[in-house]
């Protein structure tokens, strides 16, 4: 007797892709359909990914808020993880060590559990000076150095940082042309995570 026939290609599986993220992520003063999280998903729809975007932002988060509640995000199960965490650190002038310190432990917990992460780098404001600058930088790019396997995207607001007509007035949070720029630039680097997601 043969084995019965599918009709047709099995679908496939949806990939559930997680932003752990502060305001950026969150969508801090915009329509909610125009957040970062819901603009990206309808990008990669767009490219026919089947990838549902969990928005775990928290407006004025640190990284050590992150942290914090790492394992309540993670109950949402995705398969994958965007870490944009940091912008909070370098607005308050937090130490890098531990801006680092709390990135490497959420990083080393994604590959625990076996998710493939990408990591957005964060620049620190001006003000603060080029010292603290640099060595807030350099966090970013170690934990990449340190970390081969996770996906490197040196700085989350590449292209729309210090452009007044992709920011809201408060000149921190990307407007709606904003987002679009920021989902253009990153796609790239979010579509290489999604190749290391398993098909099982």
């Amino acid at each position: 007797m043969l084995p019965l026939l599918a009709a047709g290609p099995a679908r496939a599986r949806e990939i559930r892709l997680m932003m752990l993220g502060d305001s950026i992520t969150a969508g801090y003063g915009l329509p909610r359909g125009e957040a970062l999280p819901v603009r990206l998903e309808a990008a990669l729809r767009a490219r026919g990914r089947q990838v549902r975007v969990l928005d775990a932002g928290v407006s004025g988060d640190t990284t050590a808020g992150g942290r914090a509640r790492l394992d309540w995000a993670l109950a949402d199960r995705p398969d994958a993880v965007i870490v944009a965490l940091g912008g909070n650190d370098g607005l308050r002038g937090i130490e890098p060590r531990a801006t680092y310190a709390n990135l490497a432990a959420i990083l080393d917990a994604l590959k625990a559990r076996g998710l493939p992460a990408m990591l957005a780098g964060m620049l620190a404001p001006p003000n603060l000076g080029a010292e603290y600058g640099r060595e807030f930088a350099a966090t970013f790019t170690r934990l990449a150095r340190e970390r081969p396997e996770v996906v490197f995207y040196p700085f989350l607001l590449d292209g729309v940082a210090g452009e007044p007509s992709l920011n809201q007035p408060d000149r921190i949070h990307p407007n709606e042309a904003g987002v679009a720029e920021l989902v253009r630039r990153m796609l790239p680097a979010v579509e290489s995570l999604l190749g290391r997601v398993s098909a099982g």
